[in-house]
């Protein structure tokens, strides 16, 4: 008599509401990013402005709508993930601690294309100071960007930014660590494509 046979299930790498939170907040940087550079093409910060075919809103009225919408998902969105990190003691489990030598290591690692990456459940040195990065550029974006948009109701934020010229300057540096980390990213997933079929099936 043939003995069963038990199929054990894989882990789960990323549970539902993280992934849930990933795929929202991907979709609410792109509106916002891409809106908020045909906002930025109105009155430009530097000499430069950025391609019409590359924005998103069609005019500076509709990239403001747009840019709202995308600032509200943004915000509940990572407010939640905040939440549901600290509370879960998923925060601390996953990002700390955060040891300057195994960063220097896998940094060097990781500029030589050896960067392991065989447990996906486990971030390395670079990938938590990446995503620590990260929540502290959105906690920045969102708060430069409520002194742009209303710099009367949020006197103090508008101190603490330096004022409301100020806060578009850090509003701008926090959006294009965002894009940087984005682009990053990206190039990581492509070296990397099991990190998307987690992200997606969640194992």
């Amino acid at each position: 008599m043939d003995t069963p046979t038990f199929q054990i299930k894989p882990a789960t790498i990323h549970p539902l509401w993280l992934r849930i939170c990933h795929w929202l907040n991907a979709f609410a940087i792109l509106i916002m990013v891409t809106s908020g550079w045909r906002i930025y093409n109105a009155s430009p910060l530097f000499n430069f402005s950025f391609p019409n075919e590359l924005t998103l809103g069609g005019w500076l009225g509709g990239a403001l709508q747009w840019h709202f919408a995308g600032m509200w998902l943004f915000g509940i969105n990572g407010v939640l993930y905040l939440l549901i990190n600290i509370f879960s003691g998923r925060l601390k489990r996953k990002f700390w601690p955060l040891s300057p030598r195994e960063l220097i290591n896998d940094f060097i690692a990781a500029l030589r294309g050896k960067l392991a990456h065989n447990d996906l459940s486990h971030y390395n040195t670079v990938q938590k100071l990446a995503y620590l990065f990260v929540m502290i550029d959105g906690i920045i974006l969102v708060c430069s960007g409520l002194v742009v948009w209303k710099s009367v109701q949020f006197p103090l934020l508008r101190e603490l930014f330096g004022g409301y010229d100020m806060a578009r300057f850090i509003h701008f540096y926090a959006m294009s660590g965002m894009v940087g980390f984005v682009v990053v990213h990206l190039i990581m997933v492509a070296l990397v494509p099991r990190t998307l079929l987690a992200m997606l099936r969640g194992r």
